[in-house]
């Protein structure tokens, strides 16, 4: 019987509500199709946003969503996207797929979603091709509550209230797509924009993210702390509050990624081994950050993540349109249980992306709406959001088909929120074996157990003609115990479990 260890007395770190974040971009049918549809669709909508979308992603309590990018992110000039939208200009959207931006979601349409979800707002500025008066006068434009040019501009166009914007990325993969910089470049030019990214409103500070490592570029890291933090004020922590991180899942290479669906058991290890590097690059560039920011006031955000495969076949390659499985559902426990270990320094994370793009929560065709294995994932892990971490640990084995891609059988978080109910996930790796769990809690008993558990074939996903074919159902093959409780998790699964004790 494999042992489950929950030490109820000690918290060691907060779970920020903000690790369950998402990620929209003007990229494929994330916005228009999969959030926005226009007050004039037949589709139910409300200022343009679906309705059903909006609903679900409530009842996931998603708490912040970043916008507009991405590589659109360091294209995108904001003026294009306000005022009457028959005036709007007309863009081709070079990085994905060549297809028209008639930029009818622009900063009203994104700061209107929000208000919906009722989240917080992560906006990503414009470095790679955009000036610092560019991104001023953006902010100027969303926060400024006083007389102004951008002030009054953004009263003309409707709102004369200003927004309150609560995290801003100043450029994105400068590395890459946003301009192909060197870290001490993109470091000097970061200490330069950053300075007017002003907090008109000193009771609700802008939090600034700075652009981080793609993977395990650790030099990126050290060079771009070093330089923010040169003759830097120690109280500013080099101009910033986080630093982001990009890593995602992509099972064989970038240039054949390999099927969403079609995989044998052999990638199905392989993804999942590879899913797990995560947890290596939370650790490296999180010492390096601890020679800089010992107190971890830099919080490390990992703005985009989760699995890439080849788009599916037929559609526009450059929409990044793909299904969703079991597997990407095990990807995602896996990762929300890093992040929730890592918590310390993981201040926030954005999976890629909200709907019909990477590994998404929501599928759309029209006016159909489909929830992806993913998405129950996150709605059922929504219980630690701003949830303290306990101390807990499992007695686990590598396990796969070779030494190369071996994986943990087993891997959990714990955490216990406001009311001091425990939550405890649990992911089972395994395609074969299910596990005895004695779950051992110290000095508490326990008095009652909720839970839910996603399970199924490693390949099954959920489609508009059989919608849920994957879904969650109660947990309750379980046994409390003078100790804490006993139960068995089958074959590739996730399992949530609520302990009042």
């Amino acid at each position: 019987m494999v042992k489950l260890f929950v030490n109820t007395k000690k918290k060691i770190g907060h779970i920020n509500k903000e690790i369950y974040g998402h990620f929209s971009e003007h990229l494929g049918r994330c916005i228009y199709e999969g959030v926005y549809v226009g007050e004039n669709s037949e589709i139910p909508n409300t200022n343009g946003m679906r309705n059903d979308v909006v609903k679900v992603l409530k009842d996931m309590k998603i708490p912040v969503l970043r916008w507009p990018g991405g590589c659109f992110a360091d294209e995108y000039h904001w003026r294009d996207g306000i005022g009457p939208k028959e005036n709007r200009k007309k863009m081709i959207n070079t990085h994905w797929g060549g297809v028209v931006e008639d930029n009818s979601f622009g900063t009203h349409e994104f700061m209107e979603l929000c208000e919906q979800l009722e989240c917080k707002s992560y906006i990503n500025g414009n470095m790679g091709s955009g000036t610092v008066q560019e991104m001023s006068e953006w902010v100027e434009y969303l926060t400024y509550d006083g007389v102004s040019p951008m002030a009054d501009l953004r009263a003309k166009n409707g709102h004369p209230e200003p927004w309150k914007v609560d995290y801003f990325g100043v450029g994105n993969e400068n590395w890459g797509c946003g301009g192909n910089m060197t870290p001490e470049y993109y470091a000097n030019e970061y200490r330069r924009y950053q300075t007017y990214v002003r907090n008109y409103n000193s009771k609700a500070p802008i939090y600034k993210v700075a652009c981080g490592p793609n993977n395990d570029d650790y030099e990126w890291t050290k060079v771009v702390l070093e330089t923010t933090h040169k003759n830097a004020p120690p109280h500013t922590h080099g101009f910033m509050n986080g630093l982001s991180l990009h890593y995602y899942t992509v099972p064989r290479t970038w240039q054949q990624k390999g099927s969403a669906t079609d995989f044998d058991e052999k990638e199905y290890y392989m993804t999942l081994s590879k899913t797990l590097y995560m947890d290596t690059l939370i650790k490296r560039h999180g010492a390096i950050m601890d020679q800089f920011d010992p107190d971890n006031k830099i919080g490390l955000i990992i703005d985009e993540w989760g699995t890439w495969y080849d788009v599916e076949p037929g559609t526009n390659p450059g929409f990044l349109f793909q299904q969703n499985t079991m597997r990407d559902a095990l990807v995602a426990g896996i990762n929300l249980n890093l992040f929730n270990k890592h918590c310390n320094r993981v201040k926030m994370a954005n999976i890629a992306q909200l709907a019909n793009v990477l590994q998404s929560v929501i599928l759309t065709e029209g006016d159909k709406m489909v929830l992806t294995p993913t998405y129950h994932v996150f709605h059922m892990y929504q219980h630690h959001q701003d949830a303290e971490l306990l101390e807990s640990s499992i007695d686990s084995v590598n396990i796969g088909l070779e030494e190369e891609y071996q994986v943990p059988n087993l891997l959990e978080s714990t955490s216990m929120d406001k009311d001091g109910k425990i939550h405890i996930t649990l992911t089972n790796l395994s395609l074969t074996d299910s596990y005895e769990i004695d779950g051992i809690f110290t000095e508490a008993s326990v008095k009652s157990v909720k839970g839910t558990i996603l399970t199924n074939d490693m390949k099954a996903h959920n489609t508009f003609e059989d919608p849920d074919k994957v879904h969650p159902v109660e947990f309750s093959k379980y046994q409390v115990t003078e100790k804490g409780l006993q139960f068995t998790i089958p074959a590739c699964s996730v399992l949530h479990l609520e302990v009042e004790i």
